[in-house]
């Protein structure tokens, strides 16, 4: 039941010596090739931020690389301290079905000791279990008996020698097995379909490990004299078939793309790959890439492209494991790989993975920045890049937050949103539960399958976008005064544990107490409630090319007008002092709608003004000089965002810059080809290096130093060679966070 060194270790020799014999030959004879789903369509774009709310923009920073459900899992070993080694979240298992079937007399008959022991000693450190359920264990000893066929089905189901792994293998296609194995499936989702304690499940049972192949004894039976000892395709899908009926909230993963032939295809099931980012063979290929990345035709995504189902990540969950040859140092190449180890960032990002079994991690540093890179991009990685919400209020108050995801994969549980007041004391004092789902938060780009025909990998497409969510809370029984506005999300787990792993957010407020937050709010009658009035007579002087200038009567209030905020097409672009503003950095011949709301000293705001329509000028030549970061003509991928800078020359700024995330200007003019130099005004309040590219070039690393603060904007020169006319600069860093891009300028050399 539970993975001692010793038996760990032998199942790693095992391993090795099926990768020298050809491991992931394929298990079944698969159905007619499917065509490659091809990129999937964008989600719905998500409801507009409410513009009469203030907007508070959030700062950024690393999440963490132990949040719960993603990342690495270690093996359960009772007694054993599990949060020891590179920090996790996830707990993996097997257990031997012939462990909880244990009447020999009576298949229906269930004992689920061994398996509550496992669930609740790893909820006692904060974890959530991974586990897999088998019949036939190669190597296996008393903590995983290789034989766990249960002794009810004596007498009903024939009995096969796999003399090549010395295990017995039953017959899959007999009735009386496949009966007790769908009311196994029935009860064991009957009893933890929803369990906090439980992460995911493999659906096991079939085959050597339960990973749903019998080597050499499969359905490739042409180039050798071994019969065929898996289930046929239609009693391949009644078991997983059992499973989808049996589990409609914890997420399930079957080994194989292709697995229980095409009926199986549209069923609520993820892949688990356990040989995942190997090369094998000679000459070496991958066996989790697709051919066209030098992959085998085997390999894990050739045959999710075979079947049509590369894109199941969008609803279902991919796991796996590591292969236990490589753990060791899988992630020293990153982003790429090296030998036996494949393109890791690649098999990350087109796999979709969330979750791998890592034993060896372990190993690792805490503070190894190339394994921290690769963890938070798996699975989710949420942050929240704006929150809407009066600054103060009394009865009821609107609140709004917006969460991108710079992972690959979604959130996949209906975990509670939680809104909260925390006191100067640092105690929460009220809480609202939303009904704010995160699994709809999608990952702000997807990289693309050269099978896809959409471009040279590695491309990358735009998919999910930042979602945003609201909902009214009542102040009522709040005690007048300062707040801290939090949010959280509630693990399940907390209802177990006092020590369950905290869902927490890519953002500086992060606490580790798992609120996160949001800014001040004043709260009671006390003080100013009067909203300024709404100002009117919002007209445009004056507009060129890139800038548009605006003016507006001033609007009165009970003590003061302190500020007013100008809105662009509905977004914050900019705040001032008097009743005129420029906004800078557009696009000529464009016509662009503008507002602007008045706000005291109290954080009281106006409603937005009457909108007006402004067309800047066009023009026959490059636009010239300063561009800005949030010029609508650049280009921004992945997870990189336009945000309100107070400080910033446009009012605004592009943050998330990196991993992956680039921020392309489109419309760099020089007059001249040759040398010019290049000036890049930037915040970050921790040093960062970027690559900036110009045109097709080569990538140059520049270092920023950091500024005082995130809202402190200081300038970096360099040297680059433009053509005549317009021009590209691409910023990025592929491998961690650039800095904050307020605008850019162009020189004459």
């Amino acid at each position: 039941m539970t993975c001692s060194p010793i038996s760990r270790a032998a199942r790693m020799a095992v391993l090795a010596t099926l990768a020298a014999l050809v491991v992931a030959l394929p298990t079944a004879t698969p159905a007619a090739a499917a065509a490659p789903q091809g990129p999937p369509p964008r989600p719905a774009v998500p409801t507009t931020p409410d513009p009469s709310l203030p907007v508070h923009t959030l700062t950024a920073a690393d999440g963490p690389v132990d949040n719960p459900l993603k990342g690495f899992a270690r093996f359960y070993s009772p007694g054993g301290n599990q949060n020891l080694g590179y920090p996790h979240s996830l707990t993996w298992t097997y257990f031997g079905l012939s462990e909880v079937m244990t009447n020999a007399s009576n298949c229906g008959s269930y004992d689920w000791s061994l398996v509550d022991s496992a669930l609740d000693e790893s909820a006692s450190y904060g974890n959530q279990v991974a586990l897999r359920f088998y019949m036939e264990y190669p190597g296996g000893s008393g903590s995983h008996p290789a034989n766990a066929i249960p002794r009810c089905f004596d007498g009903h189901v024939d009995y096969r020698a796999n003399t090549y792994w010395g295990t017995t293998s039953p017959d899959y296609d007999n009735a009386y097995l496949l009966t007790a194995l769908k009311n196994f499936i029935a009860a064991f989702g009957a009893r933890y379909d929803g369990d906090p304690r439980v992460g995911f499940i493999h659906t096991g049972l079939v085959g050597l490990w339960g990973e749903w192949h019998t080597w050499p004894y499969d359905t490739d039976t042409s180039g050798d004299a071994y019969p065929d000892y898996m289930p046929t395709d239609a009693h391949g899908t009644e078991i997983l078939q059992a499973y989808d009926n049996a589990f409609d909230t914890t997420k399930l993963e079957v080994r194989y793309p292709g697995a229980g032939g095409a009926g199986a295809k549209n069923l609520r099931i993820g892949y688990h790959d356990d040989s995942f980012c190997y090369r094998e063979g000679s000459p070496l290929a991958g066996v989790t890439l697709p051919q066209s990345l030098g992959g085998a035709g085997y390999a894990q995504l050739q045959r999710a492209l075979d079947q049509g189902v590369e894109n199941r990540w969008i609803t279902e969950s991919m796991g796996g494991e590591v292969r236990p040859e490589i753990q060791s140092q899988a992630f020293s190449f990153w982003p790429g790989g090296s030998g036996q180890v494949d393109d890791m960032r690649a098999c990350i990002e087109l796999e979709h993975a969330t979750w791998k079994i890592n034993e060896q991690s372990s190993g690792y540093s805490p503070t190894d920045p190339k394994v921290a890179a690769a963890v938070r991009l798996m699975g989710y990685n949420l942050g929240v890049t704006r929150a809407f919400y009066p600054n103060s209020a009394t009865g009821t108050a609107k609140v709004g937050v917006e969460i991108g995801n710079s992972g690959v994969a979604p959130f996949y549980y209906p975990w509670t949103v939680t809104l909260g007041l925390k006191n100067s004391s640092g105690s929460v004092v009220k809480t609202w539960d939303t009904s704010w789902d995160l699994r709809t938060v999608m990952p702000r780009r997807i990289r693309a399958f050269p099978d896809w025909g959409v471009g040279s990998d590695p491309t990358y497409r735009d998919y999910g976008y930042p979602q945003y969510f609201a909902t009214s809370v009542n102040l009522s029984g709040v005690a007048n005064g300062g707040y801290q506005l939090v949010m959280r999300v509630r693990n399940p787990l907390e209802s177990v544990s006092a020590n369950a792993k905290k869902l927490r957010f890519a953002n500086a407020t992060q606490n580790a107490d798992g609120w996160l937050g949001l800014g001040t709010m004043t709260v009671g009658t006390g003080g100013d409630q009067s909203a300024p009035s709404v100002p009117t007579g919002l007209t445009s002087p004056s507009s060129t090319t890139t800038s548009a200038t605006l003016s507006w009567n001033a609007s009165t209030d009970n003590v003061g007008v302190t500020a007013y905020q100008v809105l662009r097409n509905g977004s914050p672009v900019g705040t001032t002092g008097t009743t005129t503003y420029t906004d800078t950095g557009l696009t000529p011949a464009t016509s662009y709608t503008y507002t602007v709301r008045a706000s005291d000293a109290a954080g009281n705001s106006s409603a937005a003004s009457s909108p007006l329509t402004v067309t800047t000028k066009s023009t026959s030549t490059p636009p010239s000089g300063t561009v800005e970061a949030e010029n609508p003509a650049n280009t921004l991928t992945g997870g990189a965002a336009t945000a309100a800078c107070a400080t910033c020359s446009g009012g605004s700024k592009v943050g998330y810059i990196g991993n992956g995330a680039t921020l392309t200007f489109n419309n760099v003019a020089a007059s001249t080809a040759g040398t010019h130099t290049l000036t890049v005004s930037y915040l970050s309040a921790t040093a960062r290096t970027a690559t900036i590219k110009v045109n097709n070039g080569t990538a140059t690393t520049v270092d920023f130093p950091a500024t005082a603060d995130w809202n402190t904007v200081a300038t970096r020169t360099l040297t680059v060679t433009l053509a005549a006319g317009t021009n590209t600069v691409t910023i990025a860093n592929p491998g961690g966070w650039a800095p904050d891009i307020d605008k850019i300028g162009v020189t004459s050399g």
